[in-house]
């Protein structure tokens, strides 16, 4: 019998793509052995079906005999045959075979190829993008970085993974919000307020010796004197009133120990610049409130246009300061519902009983909340916004947060399953084969800006996400700047142009083109390779929604190179424009499919499509 939905040719039917047609086929005979009893009635079906690498193998393979063979109490193969044997006829498969152990391949009509080239031509800048994920309302978090300096390497990792998972999610139709989590009320805000007190006195006139723990980098003296061209020496106090009775800095030896590590000859560097932060805020009283908030509004500022020019944006910068209250709520919360106790005089939540290693102090014995509790009260805020799904960004070093933080969801009633915590590793830059030396607080790191001036938007974007990101990156500056089919990112971006410039060709040669009319065309299409192009279109709104639901870009990226691999390999070995019009016709069509999906997947990544390179 032939299948109801595919008595319509699927050229006419956009939104629905082979690969739904045969998962419904399938699934149909399916239905037919659960009522013959072949298979269980309660047989959940998580089989695949994958494009085949293979033409000889047909289009697509499913697996769904081999995952069904034990359940059906009978070989792959002869469970294969009954499904064979209940398949719906399906309009455009020519036909369906066994191989192997118990795959069952499809293969194609051979008009059928051509369809998708009226599923791109319909679409357009919409291809690819599906509805899979409307229902759901992700808030997407990432670099979150503290406002201390300006953003380095590693952070943009985090903002180009995080941008391009929003992205992917928005193209499989969520409602995607992406929120930066500000630290503007911790003790790094401190010491950087601290630090640029420090820096007012000294560029007042003032000696004094620079805390080994404050920050270093001599954008701190920036803002100290934009505070001075500001509001003069107001705010001075004597140096010596700053240090008194702080305890002493850390001392090292001039010499290293075995292991190459500094010797520790007396002094606590923590308490020194506590110490500091204290007599500051005593001395200052709400003038303090100056230092903090300059440092805070030039480094936001700086990482807000750093961001920007990297087409990295957000819905909203979402202020730490602002959860006072919704501390106080949580924290109420989980006492309520019997999760805190008081030790020592801090207040503990009971996080061993969802799985910690420990459990965790919420508030200090001096009545402050701790960072966590600052986590929990976030994390209420955010499920208090209706969202259906929660994405974190951390950095790999926040792997241990992870278990604490789902914790506490579930400790206030909530489903921790909510929130997906994805990792994103550290960043090594080479250059001539050696790495790059980098650090923190010294201010002495490469940037995100450094970075980017050096190998384009474009470069860093690309290969920041083409790793999973619980991988390592070596960042190969050299590589990202050469004009080669090594450079990924270089060879995909040549193909797009290379199409352009093709057209303009076209355009001097009097040749007049149009998608619409070459259709008829198609036929022409008849090259191996050509027929492997089609396929490689056909597989892109499948790549996308499988990237979206794996949160990993690079599955885009690397469908991107091996698209312009082919583009490039057929247009090096034929001719497009020919004497031949129709053949010249049909070839521009397949020419400008591949420029368009080229263009929808770079712009999923964040990298631009140039016309002419």
């Amino acid at each position: 019998m032939k299948f109801a939905i595919f008595n319509v040719p699927l050229r006419h039917l956009f939104s629905i793509d082979m690969n739904t047609a045969i998962q419904a086929a399938l699934e149909h005979a399916v239905q037919n052995l659960q009522a013959e009893g072949v298979l269980p009635s309660d047989w959940n079906n998580t089989s695949n079906l994958t494009r085949t690498k293979d033409r000889s193998h047909g289009d697509f393979a499913s697996n769904i005999a081999m995952i069904g063979s034990k359940a059906a109490g009978m070989k792959p193969r002869d469970l294969a045959e009954k499904i064979l044997q209940n398949l719906p006829e399906v309009i455009d498969i020519s036909k369906a075979e066994i191989a192997g152990p118990g795959f069952i391949n499809f293969f194609l009509n051979a008009d059928q190829r051509f369809t998708i080239l009226d599923q791109i031509y319909a679409q357009k800048e919409h291809f690819g993008r599906t509805t899979l994920n409307a229902e759901k309302r992700i808030q997407v978090e990432f670099v979150s970085a503290n406002p201390t300096s300006s953003l380095h390497v590693g952070h943009g990792r985090g903002a180009a993974y995080g941008m391009t998972v929003a992205n992917l999610l928005e193209a499989t139709g969520a409602k995607v919000d992406r929120e930066y989590y500000v630290n503007d009320a911790g003790r790094q805000m401190d010491i950087l307020a601290t630090s640029t007190y420090l820096r007012y006195l000294e560029l007042t006139g003032q000696s004094l010796v620079f805390p080994k723990n404050a920050y270093q980098g001599d954008y701190v003296k920036e803002i100290a004197q934009s505070i001075i061209d500001k509001d003069g020496d107001a705010y001075v106090q004597a140096v010596a009133d700053i240090y008194k009775d702080v305890p002493e800095d850390i001392q090292y030896a001039e010499e290293l120990d075995a292991e190459g590590q500094k010797i520790v000859l007396s002094g606590d560097k923590e308490k020194h610049i506590d110490g500091l932060i204290f007599n500051s805020q005593q001395r200052l009283g709400k003038d303090y409130r100056v230092f903090h908030q300059a440092a805070l509004k030039a480094i936001l500022d700086d990482i807000k246009d750093d961001l920007g020019e990297f087409g990295v944006t957000f819905n909203q910068w979402f202020s730490e300061a602002t959860l006072i209250s919704k501390i106080d709520e949580a924290l109420q919360t989980l006492d309520q519902r019997g999760y805190l106790y008081e030790k020592d005089g801090n207040i503990w939540f009971k996080s061993t009983e969802f799985g910690d290693e420990k459990d965790r102090v919420v508030k200090r014995r001096n009545g402050q909340p701790t960072y966590f509790a600052s986590d929990i009260a976030y994390h209420l805020n955010k499920l208090q916004r209706g969202y259906t799904d929660l994405i974190n960004i951390w950095g790999s070093d926040h792997h241990g947060y992870i278990t604490r933080v789902k914790a506490a969801i579930d400790a206030m009633g909530y489903d921790s399953k909510k929130l997906t915590v994805l990792l994103v590793q550290f960043v090594s830059l080479w250059r001539g084969g050696e790495m790059v030396q980098m650090s923190s607080r010294s201010g002495q790191f490469v940037t995100l800006r450094d970075l980017r001036k050096e190998v384009g938007n474009d470069a860093a974007r690309f290969y920041y996400v083409m790793r999973k990101s619980e991988q390592h990156i070596d960042f190969d500056l050299d590589l990202a700047v050469s004009q080669s089919k090594d450079n990924a990112v270089y060879y995909i971006q040549y193909a797009h142009a290379r199409i352009c410039r093709m057209l303009e060709k076209a355009k001097s040669l009097n040749i007049s083109f149009s998608s619409e009319n070459a259709r008829q065309f198609a036929v022409k299409l008849e090259l191996e390779a050509e027929t492997e192009i089609l396929a490689k279109l056909a597989a892109y709104p499948e790549i996308v929604a499988r990237a979206a639901n794996s949160h990993e870009p690079h599955q885009v990226g690397n469908y991107l190179k091996e698209l312009a691999a082919l583009f490039h390999g057929w247009y090096n070995e034929h001719k497009v424009l020919s004497e031949n019009a129709e053949l010249t016709q049909a070839r521009l069509l397949l020419s400008v499919n591949v420029q368009r999906v080229l263009y929808n997947g770079l712009e999923l990544l964040g990298v631009s499509a140039p016309e002419a390179m």
